[in-house]
């Protein structure tokens, strides 16, 4: 059996492929309608085409957003079975959504592969273990306290050094040479939430972990601009990495106790663009009260921007390479407050890093999974700094700092790599 995956492209059922009766049930499933109605606003017309990262490099129809709809489509019909080339490519795309920000239809990509892929999770159960085992590490405090401390025995013991050289697997050794050189042994110092806090801080997990001194120095930056700001102790992870492995359903129960933790009408502001974009999802992973509470997440850069009169800053005669994260720019579309944000520094002189509208590869737990993919899409925002030498190079993700770091480290280049909200906060000036 064919099936057309728009001009010229055709993909052929294996022969003998049977869809199994789990999978028939669940095509039946209110979800499944959901992406039906998704599918159907795409008009094929092949404007996202030279948007998408992964089609540029493949120039394959299959890894585009055009051939990946007519793909899940034919999944969710039950005209193709789930093999390793169908999930191949659906599992390659990077969840950019650099695809909707010029899609005629507004057909809302970021939920089609979503959906499509929880599609494949019915089928292949196995494909969701490893987005299971990171989020049980991870969303946990205590856990992410213990993994800190074992990751830094192990540094001391050479377990590192040895893992990163492949001693023990290439995904041990790619994860390795992730790690940022300093781990947080505790949790950040922050406001409690308070009965008139009007800024509610999402801490994230990774972040809390990777980048605990950015949490500080947003939460003095937020009250030096006037805002009153807290952080709920009992806020959860975001779910992006099960939503985008297809776990819907443990996503849903992360983002439920979200919408009860900062429950009320304050403002929820994210640190990490990955984290406020999964968030913002909320609107249609979570039907009851999902909508609301995505209303009120932004970056923290948008919320510093609006009062940007109140915030002092001293001379900095440097030149910085702006990353601009593809969530915060696509999803979040918040990224000219950073950018202007970042002006109010005196003498610090700004440039995109290039090329500053493609993905850096770096995509959740396929920065580690397909390592050479990412590494691709990551070599010519290399190239950029080895030919334009920035003192520094600013990104709001942490995602996309682990990798341009650790991509910087084996190219021999020693630009450092910072967080927005770290250089704002050294520089910022003493009141009075």
């Amino acid at each position: 059996m064919e099936r057309r995956l728009g001009a010229g492209c055709k993909y052929r059922r294996p022969h003998g492929a049977a869809v199994q009766p789990a999978y028939s049930a669940a095509m039946n499933s209110t979800s499944n309608h959901a992406l039906q109605v998704l599918t159907d606003r795409c008009v094929r017309c092949g404007l996202c085409l030279p948007h998408c990262p992964t089609y540029l490099q493949s120039r394959q129809e299959g890894d585009g957003p055009r051939g990946r709809i007519a793909l899940t489509e034919a999944l969710a019909r039950g005209e193709l079975a789930p093999t390793p080339r169908l999930q191949q490519h659906l599992d390659g795309c990077l969840s950019c959504r650099a695809c909707e920000a010029v899609c005629p239809a507004q057909v809302r990509f970021g939920e089609l592969m979503d959906r499509g892929r929880a599609l494949l999770a019915v089928q292949r159960p196995a494909r969701v273990r490893a987005a299971r085992l990171a989020s049980a590490l991870l969303r946990s405090r205590p856990r992410r306290r213990a993994l800190s401390l074992l990751l830094r025995v192990s540094r001391r013991l050479g377990l590192v050094g040895l893992a990163r050289h492949g001693v023990f697997g290439r995904r041990l050794a790619r994860a390795g040479a992730l790690l940022p050189p300093v781990l947080a042994a505790t949790a950040p110092l922050l406001p409690p939430v308070a009965a008139e806090s009007d800024v509610l801080l999402f801490c994230g997990c990774v972040t809390e972990l990777a980048e605990r001194e950015v949490l500080e120095d947003a939460a003095r930056l937020l009250t030096v601009a006037g805002y009153r700001v807290g952080a709920p102790a009992a806020q959860d992870c975001c779910g992006a990495l099960l939503q985008h492995a297809g776990d819907l359903e443990r996503a849903r129960r992360l983002a439920r106790r979200n919408l009860a933790t900062f429950g009320g009408t304050g403002m929820v502001a994210a640190i990490t663009s990955g984290c406020a974009a999964s968030l913002r999802d909320y609107a249609w992973l979570v039907p009851e009260g999902g909508a609301s509470f995505a209303a009120r997440v932004h970056d923290v850069g948008w919320l510093l921007q609006r009062r940007v009169e109140r915030l002092h800053f001293k001379p900095l005669p440097l030149r910085a390479a702006v990353h601009l994260p593809c969530t915060l720019r696509n999803v979040v579309g918040e990224d000219r407050a950073m950018e202007r944000l970042l002006c109010a520094v005196p003498e610090i002189t700004l440039e995109p890093l290039q090329p500053a509208q493609r993905c850096c590869g770096a995509a959740g737990l396929q920065i580690v999974t397909d390592a050479a993919a990412a590494d691709r899409l990551l070599a010519g925002k290399l190239a950029a700094v080895r030919q334009r030498s920035p003192d520094l190079i600013l990104s709001s993700n942490i995602g996309c700092s682990l990798h341009l770091a650790a991509g910087l480290s084996r190219a021999g280049l020693t630009t450092p790599v910072m967080h927005p909200l770290r250089l704002l906060a050294q520089q910022l000036q003493p009141a009075g």
